[in-house]
């Protein structure tokens, strides 16, 4: 069974959010005349946000951008350092000093060998983090303009992009019964670094639009616009480097390149440095959390429908986390534990009521039960598909069947079920520190590198 502090906490969580639930139902019940083209709301007031930071601190950099000029759709994205790795026999003059850091375990670390003087220390450290950050600000090419340039960016840019490490990238549906959450909440924040990091891969989380404001299929159609983007990305970069070798190789400066590609597709078309450089849209994997899952479901199929059209993009292999899946047969598990911790089942429904519109509103509606007839195209042709459950979570159940579902169609669809787990329990703030939380990380690294290794499926499962 969970800990007494998870059940007290729990508690404490459901209180919090049925009365902002009942809250903004009550707001749409007076306000009779919603604007179905509202701007769009990707985070709450009550929410903590991890700032961002485009230097890699703990092995990670993170940067945001608004990718949709029409609506409040943006992205984080995470890098690992691990990127930055370049072949030994590189002659390439790329200024970025991967081992920059190195010096803190080594015998001629200046932190640890002057630690018995605090002064030495502070001006050692101040010194070498300035060191550290200025290298990864450097655009690569010895010109006048790079220390202008590591002054006002003060983060990673990639240089000598040949040589730079191609990393796959999987694109991140936070949770939060599309009501709340967001893409740089402190705990998303925190598990996109642990994914990054174990995975290997560039992770893009998605601050899709949220209901109330935005119902049914804005935060569905956002998951799309971000793979739709990122193929865009993909072949603006491959444009650019061909253009920088027709207009002069290596003679031509990056901003030049940028700069005409802007002028030719428009401003909002610029290259997005760190995925042009690192990101292979090749091997695209889909990870969504909670209501995430149903999102990332809606977007694999999708990209199944859509064929060729999304080239390079390749989604070749989705993880859904505790998926928010319902439907009006209810299930053992949906019977057994109707007021399970965190997210109780009158709770989801109120949620589903605010996400879909008055007059559609049904738990068989198909973004709520993935096991509805005609929902899409043949499940045979669903990318691999990795099912995370909690023992007490009542959803469960239709999770598992929907597993089951793809299996008997030959898809890789394995279930992982951890016990004495609950709903959310690898990414919600309080649990994403437990040693089932960082399990289950490892466990989804482990499974989807089958799928993103270059050199076959030599990681077993």
């Amino acid at each position: 069974m969970p800990s007494v502090a998870v059940k007290l906490y729990s508690v404490f969580f459901k209180f919090l959010l049925k009365h902002r639930l009942q809250t903004r139902f009550q707001s749409l019940i007076h306000d009779t005349t919603t604007n179905p083209d509202s701007f769009g709301v990707s985070t709450r007031p009550d929410e903590s946000i991890a700032a961002v930071n485009p230097s890699f601190v703990d092995g990670v950099a993170t940067k945001d951008i608004h990718i949709d000029p029409f609506t409040s759709l943006s992205i984080r994205i995470f890098i690992p350092d691990t990127c930055l790795a370049v072949t030994h026999h590189s002659k390439s003059k790329a200024r970025v000093l991967i081992r920059s850091d190195s010096s803190f375990g080594s015998s001629e670390d200046p932190i640890r060998r002057n630690s018995y003087d605090p002064s030495s220390v502070r001006s050692k450290r101040e010194e070498v983090v300035s060191n550290r950050r200025n290298s990864y600000a450097c655009v690569g090419i010895d010109d006048s303009s790079s220390k202008v340039k590591s002054e006002s960016y003060q983060g990673y840019l990639p240089s000598g992009s040949e040589n730079c490490r191609k990393l796959p990238v999987m694109l991140q549906f936070h949770g939060g019964a599309f009501v709340s959450g967001s893409s740089d909440s402190v705990a998303n924040d925190l598990f996109c670094r642990r994914i990054a990091k174990l995975c290997d891969v560039i992770v893009v989380a998605v601050g899709y639009r949220l209901a109330p404001e935005n119902r049914f299929p804005d935060a569905f159609e956002d998951g799309m616009k971000v793979l739709h983007w990122l193929a865009k990305q993909a072949n603006l970069a491959e444009c650019s480097k061909s253009m920088g070798n027709v207009r002069g190789g290596a003679d031509l400066r990056k901003g030049e390149v940028q700069r005409h590609v802007a002028d030719a597709f428009g401003a909002s078309s610029m290259v997005e440095p760190w995925l042009a450089a690192h990101g292979d849209p090749a091997r695209c994997v889909l990870l969504g959390v909670s209501c995430g899952a149903n999102i990332a479901d809606y977007v694999a199929r999708k990209s199944v429908e859509g064929g060729r059209l999304l080239d390079p993009v390749q989604v070749v292999a989705q993880v859904l986390m505790y998926p928010f899946f319902i439907g009006s047969v209810p299930t053992h598990s949906e019977i057994k534990m109707a007021n399970s911790y965190f997210y109780d089942k009158a709770m989801c429904i109120l949620s589903w009521k605010l996400f879909l519109r008055e007059e559609e509103f049904s738990l068989d509606h198909p973004a709520a039960n993935p096991l509805v007839p005609d929902r899409g195209p043949p499940l045979k042709r669903m990318p691999p598909t990795l099912t995370v459950v909690a023992e007490h979570d009542w959803m469960r159940d239709r999770a598992i069947a929907y597993s089951e579902e793809l299996r008997k169609v030959n898809v890789d669809a394995p279930v992982l079920e951890y016990k004495d787990a609950v709903h959310e329990f690898a990414t919600l703030d309080m649990l994403l520190k437990t040693p089932q939380a960082q399990a289950c990380a490892e466990d989804i690294a482990i499974w989807v590198k089958k799928y993103i290794s270059l050199r076959g499926h030599e990681f077993s499962y």
